[in-house]
């Protein structure tokens, strides 16, 4: 903390990340200037009642420590533009949350979360959701009201589903959904227009819908290690995909449409169970696409 005999008003930063620390005083109140605090990687387990009133918070780290409820007081930091409150002991978000109305990155990532409040309909700013190594099952519909999104990671946990809302994300660029126990995706996610980047491997994938040929700005498709036994034939819609990725899954035919991919660079196609391999992969090699086998 500042030293004794400053002013702490004058104060817009306090940095206390690394310092073993068990506790924080609960005199924080003086600091009422702060809009950047961190306290990333101590020993935490609770955080002081008058971190609340330091209403001019932009940004606030209580990544990595022990941390295992979250006050609703939270809700009144209605500055936040960045959350992170990842790798602590967490069962539970706070309904406040969605009092962040100006919450542009939340992170909140290895933490046993069991489940979320529906609080997302109100962080019409956010931008970056990361929700990663949880025991997670399902996400809540109001999901897919996140329309400022442009990356979700949520890989690591144990999601069987995600919501039909999904489609409604039309600025997402990024989603990072690899090892969970996804069985199937909804048909929504060819909603998804403005995504470039689909990973899903170590899911337990059978089919793909054929609404995936509508993500025209795919470039970076990864379905490796699924249980996909054919893929549709839609894909061959993808424009601009340069990187397929369809290893270690139980595929014995392609679909044609692959052949005509003009921006295609790289294509994996093994240990699958092909009895025969298509004519066209020749082809592709011969323009410079990279085929594995």
């Amino acid at each position: 903390m500042p030293e004794i005999g400053d002013d702490p008003q004058a104060f817009v930063e306090c940095d206390l990340s690394q310092n073993q620390l068990t506790d924080l005083p609960d005199n924080l109140a003086p600091f009422i200037n702060l809009q950047s605090f961190s306290v990333y990687d101590n020993q935490l387990t609770t955080l002081p009642e008058s971190l609340w009133q330091l209403t001019q918070l932009q940004t606030l780290n209580v990544s990595v420590n022990q941390v295992s409820v979250l006050s609703e007081h939270l809700g009144v930091l209605t500055n936040l533009q960045m959350l992170d409150i990842a790798h602590n002991q967490l069962t539970a978000l706070p309904e406040a949350l969605g009092a962040l109305r100006k919450l542009r990155f939340l992170y909140a990532g290895d933490n046993p979360l069991r489940s979320l409040p529906d609080f997302f309909p109100q962080l019409s700013e956010l931008i970056y959701l990361n929700l990663t190594d949880t025991p997670l099952t399902i996400l809540p519909d109001g999901l897919g009201r996140l329309t400022s999104l442009i990356e979700l990671r949520l890989y690591n946990s144990h999601l069987t589903s995600l919501p039909d809302t999904l489609g409604q994300l039309t600025n997402l660029r990024e989603l990072h959904a690899m090892k969970n126990q996804l069985q199937s995706l909804p048909v929504s996610v060819g909603g998804l227009r403005s995504l470039r980047k689909l990973h899903l491997e170590g899911n337990r994938l059978t089919a793909l819908p054929e609404s995936l040929g509508d993500l025209w700005c795919l470039t970076d498709l990864d379905l490796r290690a699924n249980n996909l036994t054919a893929l549709p034939e839609s894909l061959g819609n993808l424009r601009n995909l340069r990187y397929l990725d369809v290893r270690a899954n139980k595929l014995k035919t392609l679909p044609d449409t692959l052949a005509t991919l003009p921006a295609l660079e790289k294509l994996d196609l093994r240990w699958n169970q092909f009895s025969i391999l298509p004519a066209w992969l020749s082809q592709l090699e011969a323009r410079g696409c990279v085929v594995y086998l």
